[in-house]
């Protein structure tokens, strides 16, 4: 899989990254036709302490995947982001095999 991972307007160190990879890697357990992701990792300014947005986005073929998290942590919000994917992936399987 390809993965692209951008941080904005600030340096991601390598252990947050390679979390990152981690869990984006996991997601193929439940889907073996993933082409590639790229995950955004932003700061909010709004926010106080809930400054932390993961966007992610997932592309299989034929379907494009898409999940966007605000929490406390990058960390936290990867996990809930990876969640979201890993739900709406089986829920796509669920859909083919109905068919």
């Amino acid at each position: 899989m390809n993965m692209k991972i951008h941080s904005v307007r600030f340096d991601a160190d390598e252990k947050l990254i390679e979390f990152i990879e981690s869990k984006l890697n996991k997601l193929t357990q439940f889907e073996d036709q993933i082409i590639g992701s790229e995950v955004f990792l932003r700061l909010d300014k709004n926010h106080n302490t809930e400054n932390k947005v993961v966007e992610i986005k997932l592309n299989v073929s034929r379907n494009e995947f898409f999940a966007k998290k605000q929490c406390k942590t990058f960390e936290e919000a990867t996990d809930l982001s990876i969640e979201a994917l890993r739900r709406q992936l089986l829920k796509k399987k669920g859909k083919e095999n109905d068919r």
